[in-house]
């Protein structure tokens, strides 16, 4: 995932009073001079000007486009993107500085293989593709806003960036909530007012967010949860219908519950980044990881939302069916009630750099330490499934002591005291129902 940061230097217009929401909303209440409007001077008036710098993350372009001067810093995390048109659009609004960072490896081993071992999902089907990828972007932005002296951190997240940045006397600012434009259209309209190149259009006006992990759409009809997406929609998997009628047969290697190597047809990959794309791939060519969900946002509101997350559905997938043959029964209930949803919650609600995450890391850590082995695995039209799996170093699974055609090292009798022991708190209680004349099983 390439990350581009734009180290913007922002020369502030101030708006007239009546347009400022900093002080005349009554559902804000802030002090001191507007960030954006300094102290709501007239628009246009160069001598009553603020100028502060400012670290402006790529996506936020459109909402500079109303101010004077800017440095801009991208980083990229592998989505298709033409960089020579965000770097005009920077330079288009005025950015002094464009940085573009290659990112892909630090969100693969440090956000999306912790997210692999723990099995993160969010309400059973979003597998955090943006949530993944903010740290990565928001750690990236501070350095660069420290090279920099930066006073600002500029982006058009509602929550996520301004959670997700150890600073210190560093401001966030998320312009747009000052600006009084709201609104898909109204964006569309306002871009097209400042002469501001995108990629939505008022017939197809999708908020789309891509990475090297999935791609995310909201907004438009996908607003109306009963209308299906278009068919042209989606960008990282084909049509699962129109997917080859050939079926795609590989196999994952983990160490540590990390993929260690993927191999396909006569090819062996390996290396973090290698493998995920090779995940992807193979994801994007059998249409695997759509999802098209209503979710509850951490604001309080839901909303609806269609990714496709090809490769991560893949290697979860072989992972969750690993864990079944090599891990204690025991740590992994326990894992998944308390670890993994909780470092879900960290992740989707911006909690990645506090001390919950850090502690619930170092738990995967454990957890992981006996998930070694390969998945054999078959990708057909939509679907990623698992056809075998073996693991040379785990001692829990045992051929002889699982078959039902040898008795070597069991004897039926060694249940009696079992069932026995485990029967008496039913028994009381069948009893009890049988004292006080209720049906023994009235649902």
């Amino acid at each position: 995932m390439w990350y581009v940061l734009a180290v913007a230097r922002h020369l502030f217009l101030g708006l007239e009073d009546k347009h400022c929401t900093w002080k005349h909303k009554p559902s804000l209440s802030h002090s001191g001079p507007c960030p954006v409007h300094g102290e709501h001077t007239k628009r246009g008036d160069p001598e009553d000007r603020k100028r502060w710098t400012v670290i402006l993350r790529a996506s936020s372009l459109l909402i500079a486009a109303s101010f004077a001067y800017i440095p801009v810093l991208t980083s990229w995390q592998g989505q298709n993107e033409d960089y020579n048109a965000v770097k005009a659009k920077a330079e288009k609004i005025g950015a002094e500085r464009m940085i573009i960072q290659d990112l892909q490896q630090e969100l693969v081993e440090e956000l999306v293989w912790p997210a692999v071992q723990c099995n993160a999902v969010y309400e059973d089907a979003y597998l955090l593709g943006t949530s993944l990828a903010r740290p990565v972007i928001a750690r990236a932005m501070m350095k660069v806003a420290k090279q920099y002296n930066c006073e600002f951190l500029s982006h058009g997240c509602q929550i996520r960036a301004g959670m997700e940045g150890p600073r210190s006397e560093d401001k966030d600012n998320y312009p747009m909530a000052h600006t009084g434009v709201f609104g898909r259209q109204a964006l569309l309209d306002f871009a097209e007012s400042k002469g501001v190149p995108v990629t939505s259009t008022k017939q197809k006006p999708f908020s789309m967010d891509a990475n090297l992990i999935h791609c995310s759409y909201e907004a438009g009809l996908l607003e109306q949860p009963e209308l299906e997406p278009p068919a042209d929609m989606w960008t990282m998997t084909v049509d699962p219908m129109k997917a080859p009628d050939e079926p795609t047969r590989f196999t994952v290697h983990f160490e540590k519950g990390i993929p260690i190597k993927l191999e396909v047809g006569d090819k062996a990959v390996t290396g973090s980044l290698d493998i995920f794309k090779a995940a992807n791939e193979i994801g994007r060519a059998n249409g695997v990881g759509r999802v098209d969900i209503v979710e509850s946002r951490f604001i309080g509101l839901k909303s609806r939302g269609c990714y496709d997350t090809p490769g991560l559905t893949i290697l979860r997938t072989a992972h969750r069916d690993l864990e079944g043959l090599v891990m204690d029964s025991k740590v992994r209930a326990i894992r998944d009630q308390m670890v993994t949803s909780n470092w879900t919650a960290c992740l989707y609600n911006g909690m990645y750099f506090s001390p919950e995450r850090e502690f619930l890391h170092n738990s995967i850590i454990f957890s992981q330490r006996h998930v070694e082995g390969k998945v054999n695995m078959v990708a057909y039209k939509g679907s990623a499934f698992v056809v075998g799996r073996s693991s040379e170093t785990s001692n829990l699974y045992s051929e002889t002591e699982s078959s039902m055609d040898t008795l070597e090292g069991f004897s039926p009798m060694d249940t009696s005291g079992f069932i026995a022991i485990q029967a008496i708190r039913l028994e009381k209680y069948g009893a009890r129902k049988i004292r006080d004349g209720e049906p023994l099983a009235p649902i």
